[in-house]
């Protein structure tokens, strides 16, 4: 007698050969082994200060993993004192995820362990909230922007109108 569902309200119980159960049970486990996706993660490392031929190149190498199918973790390794200017690594990592934004997505954000900045890339495009808090940080750059551009456009003004005024004053302090 074999314990077929020990989960089953009352327990269910059959008469077998218990050898045959156990093989049965074990090419069961093989078979679902089998069709498990055996997914690696590649590691691809840079530097603050790489070049624009040497971050192609690389980010290149990112695709062609991510087309595979594996994940690939994204170093950037600080030396000396390029430890203290993490914004630097922060826009390698942002421009790697925007260049390899048509085959894969950011899994985990980059995140400062140590001397090293890493990020964690998935392959599949960006989810629907993703893209959606992209949009808006860009939509929200653009406002800084055009606001910026507002104040400076009204400094010129301001500047014209008072150069204006200080025109006509001196004229009439001519006159006089």
């Amino acid at each position: 007698m074999v314990e077929v569902a020990n989960q089953a309200d009352p327990p269910v119980c059959r008469v077998m050969d218990y050898g045959k159960f156990k093989y049965e049970q074990s090419q069961k486990a093989k078979e679902s082994r089998k069709k498990a996706t055996h997914i690696l993660v590649k590691e691809m490392k840079y530097r603050p200060k790489i070049g624009s031929g040497d971050f192609e190149t690389k980010t290149r190498q990112v695709e062609k993993f991510l087309t595979e199918g594996s994940k690939v973790k994204v170093t950037i390794m600080f030396r000396g004192r390029e430890i203290q200017y993490p914004q630097l690594g922060r826009k390698i990592l942002d421009d790697v995820a925007e260049s390899i934004s048509h085959v894969g997505r950011v899994e985990v954000y980059p995140e400062q362990e140590g001397r090293n900045m890493t990020m964690l890339l998935t392959p599949g495009k960006a989810t629907r909230r993703q893209r959606e808090a992209i949009e808006a940080l860009q939509a929200e750059a653009l406002e800084m922007e055009e606001a910026s551009e507002e104040v400076e456009s009204s400094l010129t003004v301001d500047e014209e109108q008072t150069n204006d005024e200080t025109l006509e004053l001196e004229q009439d302090l001519e006159t006089e």
